[in-house]
């Protein structure tokens, strides 16, 4: 609960083709978990979710309220201060397709890009 929490982002609109997020707690290594999520299909992105990798449930909306249009890219800062680098990431789209990517590593990569 207590990553969901850091990371909920709610209240803002993506007016541009970015828009930065960031958590302002940091972990004890200082390595750094900024990761910018790009949609390059052809419909909006409407959810996303990045799991611990032994969650079951999805857990929140990182992008509840808003949405990451085509062509578009969010970044997030996945630093949620217990060292946690390895996430699933899950994506839903407004055409009702989804995708994912487990074993992530917010530590060595910074672009998550969805085709």
């Amino acid at each position: 609960m207590r990553f969901s929490a850091l990371l909920i982002i709610s209240g803002f609109l993506l007016a541009a083709c970015q828009q930065t997020v960031f958590v302002d707690n940091s972990a004890a290594d200082d390595r750094n978990r900024v990761v910018d999520i790009v949609n390059r299909t052809d419909s909006p992105m409407l959810q996303f979710y990045a799991l611990k990798p032994t969650q079951r449930s999805k857990g929140q909306n990182l992008i509840e309220g808003s949405a990451i249009g085509s062509g578009s890219y969010l970044t997030l800062n996945f630093d949620d201060s217990t060292g946690r680098c390895v996430f699933d990431f899950r994506a839903e789209f407004s055409n009702g397709s989804e995708t994912r990517r487990d074993a992530f590593n917010v530590c060595t990569e910074t672009a998550w890009t969805v085709f």
